[in-house]
């Protein structure tokens, strides 16, 4: 069972999602430990290719609290652990205009390993953002009156 520690929730109503994947990231001693008690943030964060390899750009992890003067960066860019066939395709598709990579969530998976589930995204523009919001809005009124007529009869 996955823990996960941070979430990016804005990401599915800013973007329309194509793909996600699932990614390892290179990190410091004193990071992995601050992960571990939850101090980790990757609302703001992004992923970029930099020499043909995959790095998350303005990504959080906190100062451990218990460690030396000896401590890490911590908004700095992380590598991010993908296959080669992988990296490729993204790249591809990332230089297309209009695409992105953006981290979904980070989570420790079983092996007790922290990963990133990066995500192919387009964004959104306003309109398809508040039509969806109207979908959602006639949804649930639809629910709510569904369920008072159930309670009348």
């Amino acid at each position: 069972m996955a823990k996960i520690v941070a979430r990016n929730r804005k990401a599915k109503h800013l973007y329309h999602i194509e793909n996600t994947y699932e990614a390892g990231i290179v990190l410091l001693g004193t990071e992995v430990k601050s992960a571990r008690a939850g101090r980790i943030s990757i609302k703001e964060s992004y992923a970029r290719f930099f020499d043909g390899e995959l790095y998350l750009v303005n990504s959080h992890i906190s100062a451990y609290k218990n460690s030396s003067i000896f401590n890490h960066d911590e908004k700095r860019m992380r590598k991010l652990l993908l296959k080669k066939s992988e990296l490729q395709k993204l790249h591809g598709k990332v230089t297309q205009k209009g695409y992105t990579l953006i981290p979904l969530k980070a989570y420790f998976n079983e092996k007790k390993l922290l990963k990133i589930s990066i995500a192919l995204a387009k964004g959104k523009n306003i309109r398809d953002r508040r039509e969806e919001i109207k979908k959602r809005d006639i949804k649930r009124d639809m629910n709510k009156a569904l369920k008072d007529k159930k309670y009348e009869r």
